[in-house]
């Protein structure tokens, strides 16, 4: 049985594994548990998603001021629609989020962490196929959501 975060309401869900995660619905709100696209963190939801979803997070670090932000933001989106369910891809607005900004203290470089469970690594990345890569190796051999 796996647990995911509703991105909608912050209600975590119990997937059992015969279940197909992609067409998974929160038992609160009723609203998909994936929806192919990065969901929005903010201070109070972004240790939930952290510490509560069984599959990997790719949190990216972002303000609305940062160019190589915009630049990475339409490969992040790539990357979530082709790796969901089996990684939840995740954005925090640095700006309007600054004490989870700080969490893994920001740098002067882009920030994007892949975490599991509270287990961070930081991987400064800007394509899809490397986002990509980093979010496979995390889950390999793990099959949730992949039937």
């Amino acid at each position: 049985m796996s647990e995911i975060v509703c991105p909608a309401c912050a209600a975590v869900n119990r997937v059992a594994p015969e279940k197909p995660a992609a067409e998974a619905k929160c038992g609160k709100c009723h609203e998909p548990l994936f929806t192919g696209h990065p969901i929005a963190l903010t201070d109070q939801s972004f240790a939930r998603h952290i510490s509560r979803n069984s599959i990997p997070v790719v949190v990216d670090f972002w303000a609305d001021w940062c160019g190589p932000c915009k630049v990475m933001a339409p490969e992040f989106e790539k990357a979530a629609h082709s790796l969901e369910p089996g990684v939840r891809f995740a954005k925090l607005d640095t700006e309007a989020a600054q004490d989870a900004a700080l969490r893994p203290s920001p740098g002067p470089r882009r920030r994007v962490i892949l975490a599991t469970n509270i287990a961070e690594e930081v991987v400064f990345i800007a394509e899809a196929r490397i986002i990509k890569h980093h979010a496979e190796e995390s889950v390999a051999g793990d099959d949730f959501g992949r039937s």
